[in-house]
């Protein structure tokens, strides 16, 4: 399958595009720079220099190729309308098609809960309100084979979020903690990384139409759990210290509030459909072998 990427060589991104390449897909991935299309190029794609702003070019690529794996997002205040400009563009480009669109949200949409599913009523931080209407959409695209994959916090080969928290401050004295990301005890779902690029390959070459699928490993540590163990790692004997949540707030602004749900969740679609199935390490086991 020809296939168009985007966010190639981000961190998810990347573990994608080896999976798509191992797979036998020609994939031609979207990037912003020379650079990083020597960077695609050296693991065996084509890269296309483009702007995820730039609708007319997407809708070309997305025109020549057998299906769109969408997973970059500037990150920044642009990215909503970054975001519907890629979107919009890819759905013109493919519909009437019958041709595959795996877009990404995310796993925080869902708000708190301690049984979260793929049913579960959206109750979304402010830092990613703006994914929910997006998701909508692709979900309810006539003609175009789409499916919405939610990553949960994302973990594996040295990268994601746990790097903010090696990185979180230390407390004073000659016995130093680690400061967790808020008190400590919400529970985070985690995936690792090379079971998530598993699961876009499979939505892109099997999902039926309009399916929603939580990437969700299964594991869902706490916070003290997984601060715990990266303090191991990084020379603190796993001490933690919890945080108020206002410093939490004050600190790590909204993405601190979305870090501070309080989320366990579970990716039977994927497994039931896709027979998608964890392949990595728990969390907690791969945190052990990190060097932070």
């Amino acid at each position: 399958m020809r296939v168009l990427l985007t966010g190639g060589t981000g961190y998810i991104g990347a573990s994608v595009l080896d999976r798509l390449l191992s797979g036998g897909h020609r994939v031609t991935a979207v990037v912003r720079s020379a650079e990083k299309a020597e960077r695609v190029r050296a693991r065996g794609a084509e890269p296309a220099i483009a702007d995820l702003s730039d609708g007319d070019a997407l809708r070309e690529l997305a025109a020549a190729s057998d299906g769109v794996v969408h997973v970059a997002s500037p990150g920044d205040e642009t990215s909503a309308a970054v975001d519907e400009v890629a979107v919009t563009s890819f759905l013109r480009a493919l519909r009437d098609t019958d041709r595959p669109f795996v877009h990404t949200t995310g796993v925080w949409l869902h708000g708190s809960g301690s049984a979260i599913t793929e049913s579960t009523a959206m109750n979304t931080p402010r830092l990613t309100a703006w994914r929910v209407p997006l998701a909508n959409q692709v979900r309810d695209a006539q003609v175009v084979r789409t499916s919405v994959i939610a990553p949960a916090v994302v973990y594996g080969h040295g990268g994601g979020l746990l790097n903010l928290v090696a990185a979180g401050p230390r407390t004073a004295g000659n016995a130093p903690a680690l400061t967790m990301v808020g008190p400590g005890d919400q529970h985070w779902s985690t995936v690792h990384v090379d079971d998530l690029a598993e699961l876009y390959v499979l939505a892109l070459e099997k999902a039926p139409a309009g399916l929603y699928f939580l990437g969700v490993g299964g594991v869902n540590p706490t916070v003290r759990e997984i601060t715990e163990a990266v303090s191991r790692c990084v020379g603190l004997a796993g001490r933690v210290d919890p945080e108020p949540v206002v410093q939490t707030l004050d600190r790590l602004g909204l993405l601190g509030e979305a870090l501070l749900l309080d989320q366990q969740a579970s990716g039977g679609t994927a497994r039931r459909v896709l027979g998608w199935s964890r392949q990595g390490p728990p969390v907690l086991d791969d945190i052990a072998r990190t060097d932070f």
